[in-house]
């Protein structure tokens, strides 16, 4: 056995609290890797509720790697939540149109942050907001009710309103063997052969094993 069928929407069979995300995704700008789930006792299917304000004529991405674990009420905001800055009124009167609709801004005037990336292996955790064009590193952990406005390095603990570093999870020499070796990419039975490894705390362990195989 080398785990759940990635194509399951429903990976746990006792309940449809946890739902692989990119099984039930509809819209073709968010793309999620194998094994990221979204985890809520309400609806896990309905994940691209917690995508707000994506604008289609934006053309920015939403995009989470593999492994991933999103917690219950967890929400993306993209970048049609901003709103113009440099006016004596931040309303966005174009949007109803009836005349408004000429003085819409232009792109610059949006602060547009692009894509909104998260890595492989990341835990954000419940009810965290991740604003617009927010970058977030490989095996980094977003502590609960957190709003984070700047990118966060691989294998951090970042938390708070704004969040901050809380911590690093382990040395740079070691982060940087494992961003080396994306034990993510692995064929899922080198994984599976490997959880030992993969769950502990011990990266020499893992390159061990990644050199085994």
């Amino acid at each position: 056995m080398n785990g759940p069928d990635p194509k399951l929407t429903h990976p746990i069979a006792e309940t449809a609290a946890v739902c692989f995300i990119n099984n039930t995704l509809t819209r073709p700008n968010i793309h999620v890797g194998d094994y990221s789930y979204y985890d809520d006792p309400t609806d896990s299917a309905q994940f691209e509720r917690q995508v707000l304000y994506h604008d289609p004529a934006l053309g920015d991405r939403l995009v989470i790697g593999k492994f991933c674990a999103i917690s219950s009420g967890v929400v993306f905001l993209m970048n049609g939540a901003n709103h113009r800055l440099s006016g004596i009124s931040t309303y966005p009167f174009h949007r109803f149109g009836q005349g408004w609709q000429t003085v819409a801004p232009s792109g610059d005037e949006l602060s547009y942050r692009g894509d909104t990336l998260i890595g492989n292996d990341v835990w954000i955790g419940y009810q965290s907001v991740i604003m617009p064009g927010v970058k977030i590193g490989n095996g980094a952990i977003i502590a609960a009710k957190s709003t984070v406005v700047n990118d966060v390095p691989p294998y951090s603990v970042y938390g708070g309103n704004p969040a901050k570093l809380m911590r690093q999870r382990f040395n740079p020499p070691q982060i940087a063997v494992l961003e080396r070796l994306a034990w993510w990419n692995w064929p899922i039975e080198q994984i599976t052969a490997c959880l030992p490894a993969i769950v502990a705390g011990d990266v020499a362990a893992l390159e061990a094993c990644a050199a085994s195989k």
